[in-house]
């Protein structure tokens, strides 16, 4: 006898076991191996329990696989969809930062001009004696551009809030989305397969696509085939055994008497026990005894073997239900998955709409600050006119000083004139009253003894002149003016 696997050939006939006892201590042996059955049964009912564990992996892996290539179809919509309310976003944030820089810029702008009129102290010299000193600030409402500026304000908290939302929306999105998708990717298997006949050392890291079990179920079959043809042959060598026994003097009763109580399932060996032994030769009688010593010393490798195979066995049927778990927890995993996809897919409406109201917000807000930001423009247009129109007035001031000036030189000459022909004219009335007066009647011309004419000069349109203001203010007025131009 020889194990299934083992190379080795029988061995060179070695003396035949003459004495009864040697041959029933085989026998007895031979009977204990027999128990090997139960291994032989429960490798049958690995096997049984594996086919059944890839049937369920079969139906269980399509079922994910389902699953999951639906789920990610859906993913890749879903996230399209955040994709495009995130361009909303972020294009919101981008309009709503340029909104808020223009806002900025321009609120600057107004600040610097009504700084430039409030430190511009309007010129004493324009305003009544009684009057306090007063800035350009304090001739108009500053009040409005507080109140535009809040408007302003409003509308961007308005715009913010509804950016926040569309942000927070958002973001919740996408940790679902990332929450489904973790799950998905959480999900995978990796088992080894076994080494075995037919694929011997191969393994497999992707038990996701490719089962393992068939792998181990061949393995499996080639082992339990080992061991019931191992225990085939220590059935044979049973028998053997008895046969010897009973062709050798004075066995036949312990060949009966051991035969009994065999192990369950185990109905062999009593024929032969019960039966007259058949004639056999001398020489067939020492072959048979040499080839049971030679038999009898590798029972013991043979139960080994079968134990090393079942030990086998189980140690795979535990690979096979740790896959079987792993798929199970696998699908849990997908279906998992699924019921949030539903969830996510059942507040779809809300966060599109979400979207959809920020844009519908976020323009009539925009339109709100764009008009309020052109009154502001507007504002500040109007009191950086109002600056430079105090400035141009300084210098119509210092026109007018001028034009007045050349006026006053031209009377002066005018008057030096009148003066020079009066007095003229009377020494020539008095030369002539000298030289024709006593021979001419007084009554003839009443004119002729009147003084000469005298003019005088005299304001035709009140007497208010113009505001006395130094020469440097004027010029400091005409540089900020020409530097504008």
């Amino acid at each position: 006898m020889v194990s299934s696997n083992s190379s080795a050939s029988i061995r060179e006939a070695s003396p035949a076991p003459s004495s009864l006892d040697t041959l029933v201590s085989h026998l007895v042996a031979s009977k204990r191996s027999l128990s090997s059955i139960e291994h032989v049964w429960r490798a049958n009912e690995i096997v049984t329990s594996t086919r059944l564990h890839l049937e369920a992996s079969v139906i269980t892996s399509a079922r994910t696989s389902f699953l999951r290539a639906g789920i990610t179809t859906q993913l890749h919509t879903l996230q399209r969809v955040h994709a495009h309310s995130k361009a909303i976003e972020t294009e919101g944030a981008e309009e709503y930062g340029e909104v808020l820089r223009t806002l900025d810029e321009a609120d600057k702008r107004l600040r610097r001009t009504l700084g430039s009129l409030r430190t511009t102290i309007v010129e004493h010299t324009l305003r009544p004696e009684s009057d306090q000193r007063k800035n350009l600030l304090d001739f108009v409402d500053e009040g409005g551009v507080d109140k535009l500026l809040a408007a302003v304000d409003d509308s961007a908290n308005v715009a913010k809030e509804a950016h926040t939302e569309l942000v927070d929306i958002n973001l919740g999105f996408y940790s679902e989305l990332e929450g489904i998708q973790n799950i998905l990717g959480g999900s995978g298997l990796s088992m080894h397969r076994p080494s075995s006949k037919r694929s011997a050392g191969s393994s497999h890291s992707d038990a996701t696509t490719v089962s393992p079990i068939p792998d181990i179920l061949q393995a499996m079959e080639d082992r339990a085939k080992d061991m019931a043809d191992n225990l085939e042959s220590l059935v044979k060598h049973f028998d053997l055994c008895v046969t010897a026994i009973k062709h050798t003097e004075g066995g036949g009763d312990a060949a009966q008497r051991l035969t009994d109580d065999l192990p369950e399932g185990m109905a062999v060996g009593q024929e032969i026990a019960s039966a007259p032994p058949e004639p056999i030769t001398e020489q067939e009688r020492e072959e048979m005894l040499g080839v049971l010593a030679n038999d009898a010393d590798q029972v013991e490798e043979v139960l080994t073997e079968i134990r090393d195979h079942i030990g086998e066995m189980e140690g795979l049927l535990e690979n096979t239900t740790a896959y079987i778990a792993q798929l199970d927890e696998e699908h849990s995993r997908v279906l998992q998955a699924f019921r949030q996809l539903e969830s996510l897919e059942g507040r779809l409406h809300a966060f599109t709409a979400q979207s959809q109201v920020f844009v519908m917000r976020w323009d009539d807000e925009k339109a709100k600050i764009d008009e309020r930001m052109n009154e502001l423009e507007s504002l500040g247009e109007f009191y950086s006119g109002y600056l430079s129109a105090y400035d141009n007035l300084l210098v119509e001031i210092g026109r007018r000083q001028f034009m007045e000036q050349q006026m006053e030189k031209v009377l002066q000459d005018a008057t030096r004139k009148l003066d020079t022909l009066h007095e003229e004219d009377s020494m020539k009335r008095e030369a002539f009253k000298a030289d024709y007066g006593d021979f001419l009647p007084v009554d003839i011309w009443p004119g002729l003894t009147n003084p000469p004419l005298r003019f005088e000069t005299a304001q035709a349109n009140g007497t208010e002149k113009v505001p006395d203001i130094s020469k440097s203010v004027i010029q400091r007025a005409i540089r900020r003016v020409e530097g504008k131009m």
